[in-house]
């Protein structure tokens, strides 16, 4: 059975995003994201795929859109709902990862296995797309990771595990 895992960098009032992009430039955060996701399934929405330069290399894309024939230039799996996503994904496979939107992460929250949440100890009030909020009650933290600010980056930020409780 394949584990389903929402990867994401959020602030600490849950801000993802405004204008589809990030509002931080976090490059230890972007490498540890390519080296998470290689070799797997990323499932996102349509604008979360196409605020992407190019596709990301050595992961098989899975893009949920309601757009009627939408197409892409490469191989990618497109489909009409979270359902259908997580079912293109073959059940050998390992894990997958949820990796944005906002409306994704929120419709997917009670269907994940993991958190993968790189915590920027920063708060963006004008932010447009928040990740769900993530309940004591239900996740529990069973890895933490901090890297201080420093002449690459501008926030100081933590790579937290979550678990399903």
């Amino acid at each position: 059975m394949t584990k389903l895992i929402s990867i994401a960098a959020i602030a600490e009032n849950n801000a993802i995003g405004k204008d589809n992009t990030l509002m931080w430039h976090l490059p230890d955060d972007f490498k540890h994201f390519k080296k998470t996701t290689s070799g797997h399934y990323i499932i996102m929405g349509r604008k979360t795929f196409e605020s992407f330069p190019k596709p990301l290399p050595n992961r098989t894309h899975v893009i949920i859109t309601r757009q009627k024939d939408y197409q892409t230039n490469d191989s990618h799996i497109v489909v009409d709902s979270l359902e259908k996503a997580i079912n293109a994904v073959p059940t050998q496979e390992e894990k997958a990862y949820i990796i944005g939107g906002g409306e994704i992460y929120k419709e997917a929250m009670e269907k994940i296995d993991e958190l993968e949440i790189t915590r920027v100890h920063a708060d963006f009030d004008d932010a447009e797309t928040f990740f769900p909020k993530i309940s004591d009650q239900k996740w529990q933290v069973i890895k933490e990771e901090f890297h201080a600010k420093d002449e690459k980056h501008d926030y100081a930020f933590t790579y937290q595990t979550f678990k399903r409780v």
